[in-house]
């Protein structure tokens, strides 16, 4: 009865087959909440109930096509002869499956969600950049603790959807506010935790770089900061749960591209499988960039983790900064020179192909010194 004692670790097999099951359990209760909520219609004789692709993406055109099959399915029931199953609230996994190839082809998921991705790391440069020297101020200095500290804790009770009026008044309609709302809703969050984090420093360590004699600057530096940004790291990953929920508010402020514009376009197309495939994609996203974080973590700050420090760190962290460092110079020159095409085009991915080549090496001599360990 070991997979019910409390607080039990699993195996490496356990924890692969349970995830399996799970998964499966999942699908097939989707299924069956889709099939317990669908209904039958009369086949329509004269209409194609796949006219999508003919439609177009106009939603109004689509609305009408909706509106007509309506007025024939309520004079035709009575005497109908043939019924097909339809799925008009919840689709099956495999409707959902088969919405790709054609969210791909025809509406352009890939350059859609690839707009979402990079004004989400926008709007967290942005955040990071504000939020963690105020953050320190305030959690360092008496002085500006005790100006702003109340200020900033209120920020977090801020209706953030109810400010979407003044971001457009402020920064207009275009990507400048959805990066701005984006990196506010972030900030609001991030800069209490700062300070938060600050008061959480241990004592012992303080009292030892004290004694050893160090100033002020040294203890920041040699205290501070590593003690403040490794627990920092593990709020900004559950933050990206939540970025990406206002990222979708601010693509519907003025549907000019990304996920979040595509799925209130089929929504209202009444496409609900490429709905369910958004989020499905938006899913994937947040845990690949979860993903990055912890890995990130583990290479910058693995004194968080037991026995997991590895020779070779220092190609890893030299490739970590190198990427981190090429998205923000990216990032800096494309509001310097906004239409510098040649940014994206040539210089990201010269530094991103820089920083994996020293991420892998460095991987590859900690596999080499782990594998000569054992």
């Amino acid at each position: 009865m070991e997979l019910f004692k409390l607080r039990g670790e699993l195996k490496g097999s356990q924890s692969l087959i349970l995830g399996l099951v799970g998964f499966v359990i999942m699908i097939a209760v989707w299924w069956l909440v889709a099939e317990m909520l669908a209904i039958e219609r009369p086949v329509i004789k004269g209409f194609d109930t796949k006219l999508e692709s003919s439609i177009g993406k106009d939603p109004v055109k689509h609305q009408i096509y909706l509106d007509s099959i309506a007025r024939v399915d309520s004079l035709n029931f009575a005497n109908a002869t043939e019924f097909e199953k339809v799925y008009p609230l919840f689709p099956t996994p495999l409707q959902v499956v088969q919405s790709f190839p054609d969210l791909i082809q025809n509406d352009d998921l890939l350059k859609q969600t690839r707009r979402s991705v990079w004004l989400n790391i926008q709007g967290y440069f942005w955040a990071l950049l504000i939020a963690i020297p105020i953050g320190f101020l305030i959690g360092l200095y008496p002085l500006f603790r005790g100006l702003f500290s109340k200020q900033i804790d209120a920020l977090r009770f801020l209706p953030l959807t109810a400010l979407t009026a003044m971001f457009i008044i402020w920064f207009g309609i275009d990507d400048e506010m959805k990066i701005a709302f984006l990196a506010f809703g972030i900030l609001v969050y991030l800069l209490p935790v700062v300070a938060q984090r600050i008061y959480e420093v241990k004592d012992v360590y303080l009292k030892t770089v004290f004694t050893l004699g160090a100033t002020d600057w040294q203890t920041i530096k040699n205290v501070y900061i590593p003690s403040v940004m490794s627990r920092l790291m593990d709020d900004i990953r559950v933050l990206t749960a939540i970025s990406w929920t206002y990222i979708i508010i601010a693509e519907l402020l003025n549907r000019q591209g990304g996920i979040g514009s595509l799925m209130y376009i089929k929504a209202r197309q009444g496409q609900i499988e490429k709905v369910f495939a958004g989020l499905i994609v938006i899913i994937i996203i947040g845990f690949l960039q979860d993903q990055i974080f912890k890995f990130i973590d583990k290479r910058l700050f693995p004194h968080k983790y037991v026995n997991t420090k590895p020779m070779g760190m220092q190609e890893s962290q030299y490739g970590i900064l190198l990427v981190l460092g090429g998205v923000l110079l990216v990032i800096l020159l494309k509001m310097l020179l906004p239409n510098a095409g040649w940014i994206m085009s040539s210089l990201l991915p010269v530094l991103l192909i820089g920083g994996v080549l020293f991420i892998l090496f460095g991987e590859f001599k900690i596999y080499q010194n782990k594998t000569a360990n054992v």
